[in-house]
Order: C-alpha cells, then structure tokens, then sequence
C-alpha cells in the first residue's frame, strides 16, 4: 500500500516540478553572460556607449532563458505565467522595451514590454497545438533602435492527462472455430490515445477484459484476444459477448479508460455424427405405384449446419434392395425411398430394408469421436391394387398368305387378370388401328380371323392394337400391338420391266444382238424370281429373229439374217411369253416392236423413217427441216406482197347488184324460228360501218376469191381462207363457200 502510494504522488507531482524547473530559472536566475564588459565606476554604461562604438563591437546575444513551458488546460483566475526574456544589456532602468510576434503573440501570448515577463491569457489543448513559435526583440524604449537582433524560441503545450483512450473500429465482430485448443488467435483490438505519448504515461495504454471471461483472454499490450478454454461447443452455445477496457497511465489508478465490444461467433466444425429420429420405419405402397414414385421419406438429424450437416442415404440390406432406391433431398436432407422395379402383391407382399445415412464431408480431426454415421430399418408393405389385364407377350407377329379364306383364323392373343380375385377378360380390336376392318376378333378367347380379303402386292404388313378389358371394371383396360406379315402367293404374271422399242440397222449382221429386254413380277417367291422366256407356237420357227435366255434372268433378241430394209418392212412385232418359275406358275404375253433403221458404218442409228430413205445421200435431217423452212418463210413473203397489191386496187364499197347472198350455200344450225334471222344478219355484211366496224366485206372476198380463181393462184387461195377464218371467228358464220 505505501508503494502504491508514492507511485500515485509521483504522477500527480511530476509535471508540477517539471515545470518549475524549467520556468523558475528563466525567471529568477541571474544573466549567465554580457553583451560587452563595462570597467569599475563607469557608471551608466549605455549613456556612455555611442552610436559609434555599437556598430565596432560584435554583438553579442544577451538573452537568457530555457525552452519554455506552459501547462494545458490551466484555468486560473489570473494569466499563467509562462517565463521571463532578459538581456544583460538591460542594466534594470526603463530604456529597453520587449516586443513578442509570433503565434499567438498578442493573443493568447501577452509580454511586459518593461520586465519581459510573458503570460499564457487563454486555457490552452496540447491535442489542438503542442507548440508556438515565438519571437522576441530588445528595441530602445525611445528611439525603438533594436538593441539586439530578434530571436525566436518556443513555447510547448505540456501534456496533463485529459484524453481517455477510445476503440476508433468498435464494436468487433470475430469468428474462432469451435472445439478449438486454448489460446487459439480470436482477433486483436486497438484503442487510441490523443495525449502525447513521449511524454510521461498518459498515453501508455494497457488491455483487460471486463466481460467474457472465462472464454476468452487479452494480451494487455498488443490487444490480442484468445481463447481460453477448451472443446467450447457451437451446439451448446454459438455466440460470446466480451468487453474489453483500454486504461491509461499504464494502467494505474487515476488513469482514464474507455471500453470496446467484442461479438464472437463459434464457427461450425463437423463434430456430430448423423442420427437418425427412429430406429424402425413404416411404409406401405399400392403395387401399381409408377416407377421412379417416391413412397416414403427417413430423416437423420445433424447437429451441424451446413456442409457439415449433410448426408447421404444408402441401402446396405434388405430383401429389397433391387426393388428399391434412397435418394437425399438436398433441401431438407431427407432421404427418399422410390421404387426401382414394379410390385406386385400377388408375388411379394412386404419388404425390410437397412438404410444407412452417413455425414458427406468428415474432419479427420474427430475420426477417433466414432463414425459418423448412423442406421435405421425400414419396412415396406405393399397393398393389393385392381390392375388391368396382362397380356401373355408384350407383342404379337402373325403371318398369313394373302390368298387366305375369309373368315379363318390368322392367330391369337390371350391375357388374364392378375388380381387375385380374377375377372373375366374381353378382347376388341382398336378401330382406329384397323379402319378398312379387314380383321375381326372374338371377344371371348381372342382369335383373330379374316375379314376382308388380302394382298400382299398392295400391303405386306398390317398393325393393329388388341384391347382387354376387364368384364368386372371397364376401366382396366390394356393394349398389345400385333403385327400381321401378309405372305406372298404366286397370283401375278410376270412381264416386261419396262415398254421396249428395238431398233435394227439395215446393214446388221446375222446374230446380232437387237435388244436386251427384262421382266418383273410383282409376287416375291423366297428363292427368288426365275423367269421362263419363249416365242408364240406359231413364231417358233421366225425367219427373221430368235431369242437367247442370260444367266441374269434377262433375254437377248438377236436377227437371224442381214438385210433389212425399210422399204420392204419399217416395223416388226415380236410376240414373247414369259413364265415364272411359281405353283402353279404363271405368264403372261408380252410384245417387243422392232424397227428398222438406217445407221453409220459403225452401228448408231441416224434415221428410222422410210421418207428420209429416198432423201439424197449427204444431206442431214436438219440441213432438210432447215431448206424447208427457208421456203415457206420465202412463201408467205411472195402471198403478203401480191395480197396488198391486189387488195389496193379494190375498191372500198360494195355495189347493191354484188350481193354475197349467193355465196352461202348452207347453214348448219337447227331452225330456231326467229332466233335464226337474229342469229345472222345479212345486213352486216353490206355495211362496211356496221357494229363491228373492223369485220372485213364479204363482197371484197368473193371478188378476190374469183380473181385468184382465174389467176390459178394458190397464195391467193391461202389469203381467202385465213380471212374467212377470222371472220368465222369474230361473227360466228360457220361455213362460207367460195
């Protein structure tokens, strides 16, 4: 207690001396020097000392004092005195004046220009400002001459305890791993101090928690915040709230202190197994639930979050094991047993399965803490369900020839109720699978018959769906697919692939081949097409042509001689009959059209009409047509021409005594009474200016007609006719004769 004592007087007394050491002296301490040396008895010496004598003699600095000091916050109820300026020059008269400039001279610093004494007027903050920079001058009261050069010194803010430390960042918030060992690193904390941290302890700050403890420790000079207990459990507590006090003084009594908070969080670490909420499950499902249904849900609880909590689900026994699947619900973490194949009551009735549900990610730190799983047993009831028919296969393929008899029995499909209390089964084809209703069925035990005849040719397959239904519950219902293959029977005659025209050169040669002809048949034997060629009995023994079978199945028609020639014969017909090898077999008649045709030395054809026979030899077919051409274009030039002479010449009126009655010789509509006389007007042709004013003058056609007559002119006959034909067309007259 003594020591505590003297510690506490010693900081409350240590400025207060400091302060008087370093003030006192500069006030009462006499001048340690002079600025020149009088001799004894010379009385005032500055009355003595001319202007001449200053300006010879170095000058020297005669002021005495230390740094000065001035205690913050001082509030008396007069100035603080902060020190006292002096020069040795001043023998104690009024001759010399102080002046202060500087910061704050003349507001918060105030000097006696006669005893150099200066006073702090105003409370002053170290923390707003430490220092001044002052300066000071000895001037002649009465010439104000300055006696001495200026000098600046400093006057410093001393420090008193008057700031308590504060936490800039607080609150805090940290996380530290749960389970952890003592003295694992939490996070550290920093308090600021604003008094002057050179100078004594008022800045000197020292760590301790006020609430948190036994949690939880400080290092009291660094601020470090540390667990100090042991396997501190997030799942039995996940949140501290510690304070923690910053002191001044290092600490002691008198100091001032401020305080922080600190919110720690244990973050989760995986230290619980899974468990399980029961032990047994119970769970029962119809045995007609769909594949892939979810029929029940088992939960192990974690007492961990997160990534720590989450668990997968397994079955690791069970007479079900193929017949069920666990899932986890990565929501809710639950598992989820769903059917993998289809039940069946009549067949099973319950299942026992073990699920096992193991943590996903595991911290090697607590693998000795046991395993972390757990395991529950679930059994699974399954119900009885009225389920539609079953069918004795899943498909069904028939055959049947297409010359099958109506009304026979092409196959049959079966099914039963696999309920235990069974219902009769009735059978029905789906319409809609069978629209020309070529099949029927009996409802009773299945058969399939014929309705409607078949043939192959122009459908091999049939698919239509069967429907069973349960007499007992019509909305059991199932369906099969049953594929009807038609087979083939021989009922087609086979005949020539394709129309074929043979063509023979003039200048061929015995033996030679004229044309290679194919057939087809339109059944489809299973070993094949095999086809049997011949001539008509009465063509056998044809002097101009023969027939050769090929190995492929085809027919070569070769000639017998040379010398063809179309004047003798343009075309020959060559009846063939073609037989397949089927049972019974069938043929049929087919006939091949040869002609004859001129061609080069080397066998290509160039012409197979008998006209182009008597052409001179050396003129081609298109230097002919084009002849030919040049002509009746020459034609129709020479007819233009001597028409519009001939047609100058006439004149434009038609005379009463030239009537053109004459030259309609018939008309021949039935009488219509009179419809007739309003059909055609006679009149008409007399008026060049009538309705249709651009209807050529029928006068002026019979006159051309009689002077083309006379003249034999056959391009004047061509003109005529092409009139008249427009003017059918345009008037409707049907037949004139000129």
């Amino acid at each position: 207690m003594p020591e505590r004592l003297t510690e506490m007087l010693m900081d409350t007394w240590t400025p207060l001396i400091i302060l008087w050491i370093t003030v006192l002296p500069s006030i009462y301490m006499a001048p340690m020097n002079q600025s020149q040396v009088l001799p004894s008895g010379s009385g005032t010496g500055l009355k003595r000392l001319t202007e001449e004598q200053r300006v010879l003699n170095r000058s020297k600095r005669g002021w005495v004092w230390n740094q000065m000091f001035v205690l913050e916050e001082f509030s008396g109820p007069e100035p603080i005195l902060v020190g006292r300026l002096h020069t040795d020059l001043d023998p104690g008269s009024s001759k010399i004046k102080y002046i202060l400039s500087g910061d704050g001279a003349g507001t918060i610093f105030v000097i006696n220009d006669k005893t150099g004494d200066i006073h702090a007027m105003k409370r002053l903050d170290r923390e707003e400002k430490a220092e001044y920079t002052l300066t000071a001058q000895a001037v002649d009261r009465d010439t104000n001459q300055p006696l001495e050069p200026p000098s600046e010194f400093i006057i410093k803010v001393q420090d008193i305890n008057d700031n308590a430390p504060e936490f800039v960042d607080g609150p805090y918030h940290a996380t530290v791993p749960e389970m952890s060992v003592v003295g694992t690193f939490v996070t550290k904390v920093t308090a600021t101090d604003a008094d002057d941290p050179v100078y004594g302890n008022s800045a000197k700050l020292v760590y301790s928690i006020l609430e948190g403890q036994p949690y939880f420790s400080i290092e009291p000079h660094t601020a470090i915040i540390k667990t100090a207990l042991p396997n501190m459990d997030r799942e039995a507590k996940e949140e501290y709230f510690v304070v923690i006090q910053a002191k001044d003084m290092g600490g002691h009594m008198g100091g001032l202190s401020g305080t922080t908070t600190v919110t720690i969080t244990l973050t989760d670490v995986n230290d619980n197994p899974p468990k399980f909420a029961q032990s047994l499950y119970h769970f029962s499902v119809m045995e007609d639930v769909a594949l892939g249904e979810p029929i029940g849900r088992v939960k192990a609880n974690d007492l961990d979050i997160g990534e720590n909590a989450k668990s997968s689900y397994d079955i690791i026994e069970g007479d079900g094991m193929d017949i069920f699947e666990i899932t986890t619900d990565a929501q809710t973490q639950d598992g989820i047993i769903r059917v993998r194949k289809p039940l069946d009551f009549e067949t099973k009735k319950s299942y026992t399965l073990k699920v096992e549900a193991a943590n996903i990610h595991i911290d090697p730190r607590f693998i000795s803490g046991g395993p972390f799983k757990d395991t529950a047993t679930v059994k699974i009831v399954v119900e009885d369900a009225d389920e539609p028919p079953v069918f004795s296969s899943p498909t069904y393929l028939l055959e049947v020839h297409e010359n099958a008899a109506i009304n026979s029995v092409i196959g049959q499909v079966t099914a039963h109720d696999p309920d235990v209390s069974s219902s009769p089964i009735r059978f029905s084809i789906d319409r809609h699978t069978d629209l020309e209703r070529q099949f029927n069925i009996n409802a009773e035990d299945g058969k399939i018959t014929l309705a409607t005849p078949l043939d192959r040719e122009t459908n091999m397959w049939h698919n239509i769906t069967i429907v069973a239904t349960e007499t007992r519950n019509h909305s059991q219902v199932s369906r099969v697919p049953v594929a009807i293959k038609v087979l083939d029977v021989n009922d087609n005659a086979p005949e020539f692939a394709s129309e074929h025209e043979a063509f023979l050169c003039e200048n061929g040669k015995p033996g030679q081949v004229i044309q290679i002809v194919s057939a087809v048949d339109k059944d489809d034997p299973k070993n094949g097409h095999y086809f049997l060629y011949s001539l008509l009995p009465e063509m056998v023994n044809n002097p101009n042509f023969t027939i050769k079978k090929n190995e492929d199945n085809t027919l070569s028609i070769l000639a017998k001689h040379s010398g063809f020639s179309r004047q003798k014969q343009e075309v020959y017909l060559l009846p063939i009959i073609i037989s397949d090898s089927g049972n019974p077999p069938m043929s049929s008649t087919s006939t091949l059209t040869i002609r004859v045709c001129g061609c080069s030395s080397d066998g290509i054809v160039q012409s197979c009409n008998v006209e182009a026979y008597v052409l001179p030899i050396g003129l081609s077919m298109g230097a002919l047509i084009a002849i030919l051409a040049c002509i009746i274009l020459l034609l129709v030039i020479v007819v233009l021409f001597v028409t519009l002479r001939r047609h100058k010449n006439e004149p434009l009126i038609i005379k009463d005594d030239e009537d053109v009655r004459e030259n309609i010789i018939r008309y021949d509509d039935e009488g219509g009474g009179e419809e007739d006389t309003e059909a055609f007007d006679i009149a008409t042709l007399q008026n060049p200016d009538g309705i249709n004013g651009f209807l050529p003058r029928l006068k002026n056609l019979a006159l051309q007609k009689d002077l083309f007559l006379e003249e034999g002119s056959i391009l004047g006959w061509t003109y005529i006719y092409e009139r008249i034909a427009d003017f059918i067309a345009k008037d409707r007259i049907y037949l004139f004769n000129l």
